[in-house]
């Protein structure tokens, strides 16, 4: 059989020992020039730039910035280290290609010493940059030189960015798996391990309903728009769906939660007994069970009514929170945080003190319409905030994404940080060490998005369930992603089965071989 190309790409990449090891130290036989940059996306300008690199040298070494120092805007790097590696090491002009995992070019240069150093045109047309100063210093030290390509064809990855950018989900899919020693067979069989994970779920249950109206016009007299009522449907929702993903894919769910005493109370316990989950409500005649009422009418929410307490829970029902917590011995707790009364500064400390020894400690906590801080719960093995969540979390509305999660993770504490990021994926920080690098980033794969409302819930459950199967977080991250873009390609908060993501799984396998 053929030897893939990529594999035979990969060669040219390599440490900088390794890569000293093939040019050797000067003075060298064959004349070595390098070049240095992000190359996030590789353009035409770059092709240039490269090609004139190396009619000046016999070989040809490229370095590029890794992606714990790019920061120069939101989202950035778009293509990760590893594959921008791949595309620069699948140009013929290029001999090597080196992550540099430094600020700056500076020790590499040190260590390596090129006979050339290659700079774009445009770091020289308007003065010498004080980096390159720096740099030229640097070279000149050892006797290197110096060089500056032609500008002719000066484009910008990021302004290619920023206009239209690629959808290069695939790729940085299969870089990913690369990198971690994976495989599509690695995230089927982690699908078929979740059947019998224990999982006790507790958090505010909300009643999603969705009243569809087609509209008949406005009233003469006021600004009222008429509508005619078609049908209404209802789904448990908030913790409780949570629960009902977790059921879905396998695993053997208690929940407990808080709802009042009314026709909604029975809605939920019957579906949830329909579902298979155990399920624990404490019944409070004072609270009516939460309610969220979407009106939508030709595919347009109109209106939303809620109908909620988000009074915090009596010391008496946190008492019994904290004995059934401590009561059911299980795999992970969930905590589904959506500020409706059971989660605030006071109950989270008392409700985590009982999560049984060695059960994996998972939370999430929504701002949607509350106040909810993901930071309340300090060293979680996993939290899943989205941005909004994160930024509010810290208060900051300035840092770019990467900064931003680093940031949230340290304080949170946590073991595994999920940052979701709506269309644009998720970002995944955790543990650093000698063989894994400690972020790493999955793109959505949703489709035709009809209603992302749940996709968050989704993610928590199966990025849960695998984490404790597998103990990866990569392919904790990606079927997470996956179940996540499941529930957006249907309309309304149901469950998400295995096979459906085993589905979505097969059809990336299937682009994977260009079939």
């Amino acid at each position: 059989m053929k030897t893939p190309p990529q594999n035979g790409f990969r060669r040219k990449i390599k440490t900088r020992e390794q890569l000293l090891e093939a040019i050797g130290p000067r003075p060298r036989s064959e004349q070595v020039i390098m070049c240095h940059g992000t190359f996030d996306l590789v353009h035409p300008g770059h092709i240039r730039h490269l090609m004139y690199a190396s009619e000046h040298a016999d070989l040809l070494v490229v370095s590029l910035t890794s992606d714990s120092h790019i920061n120069k805007a939101n989202f950035r790097p778009f293509v990760p280290q590893d594959l921008r590696a791949m595309n620069l090491a699948a140009l013929e002009c290029v001999d090597y290609v080196i992550i540099d995992e430094n600020a700056t070019p500076i020790e590499n240069l040190k260590f390596l010493q090129p006979d050339f150093f290659a700079k774009g045109y445009e770091y020289s047309s308007e003065g010498v940059h004080p980096k390159t100063r720096e740099e030229m210093a640097t070279i000149e030290a050892y006797g290197g030189e110096l060089l500056f390509t032609p500008g002719d064809l000066v484009l910008s990855s990021s302004a290619i960015i920023e206009t239209t950018p690629p959808n290069l989900a695939m790729e940085k899919l299969l870089a990913l798996l690369h990198s971690e020693g994976l495989d599509f067979g690695d995230l089927k069989t982690a699908l078929t391990k979740l059947k019998g994970v224990k999982v006790h779920v507790v958090g505010d249950t909300i009643v999603d309903s969705y009243t569809y109206c087609s509209l008949i016009g406005g009233t003469a007299k006021t600004p009222t728009f008429s509508v005619k009522h078609e049908r209404e449907v209802d789904f448990s929702g908030g913790a409780a769906v949570v629960a009902k993903h977790l059921r879905a894919a396998g695993a053997d769910v208690v929940f407990s939660t808080v709802l009042g005493d009314d026709a909604l109370k029975d809605f939920v316990l019957d579906d949830l007994k329909a579902h298979g989950i155990d399920c624990h409500a404490m019944i409070d005649p004072s609270r009516p069970t939460t309610q969220k009422n979407a009106f939508i009418t030709n595919g347009y929410r109109l209106l939303k009514v809620d109908k909620l307490d988000n009074r915090p829970i009596s010391e008496n029902t946190v008492e019994a929170l904290k004995k059934q917590i401590a009561e059911h011995k299980v795999d992970v707790v969930v905590f589904s945080d959506f500020r409706h009364g059971i989660f605030n500064k006071v109950t989270i400390p008392q409700l985590t003190e009982a999560v049984p020894e060695g059960a994996m400690r998972v939370a999430d906590s929504q701002v949607a319409n509350r106040w909810g801080n993901i930071l309340e719960f300090q060293d979680f093995d996993l939290i899943t905030p989205n941005e909004r969540e994160a930024r509010f979390a810290l208060g900051d509305q300035d840092s770019t994404i990467r900064p931003l999660a680093l940031d949230l993770y340290k304080k949170a504490g946590c073991k595994l940080l999920i940052l979701k990021l709506g269309d644009r994926g998720m970002i995944t920080y955790r543990a650093p060490s000698p063989e894994v690098r400690s972020f790493f980033t999955v793109d959505s794969f949703a489709g035709n998005v009809v209603d992302a409302v749940g996709a968050g819930d989704a993610l928590l459950s199966y990025a849960t369930l695998s984490l404790v199967a597998t103990k990866s977080n990569v392919i904790g991250s990606i079927l997470g992603a996956l179940a996540a873009a499941v529930a957006c390609e249907n309309d309304g908060n149901n469950p998400v089965a295995p096979e459906d993501v085993l589905k979505k799984l097969n059809a990336l396998e299937k682009r994977s071989r260009f079939e």
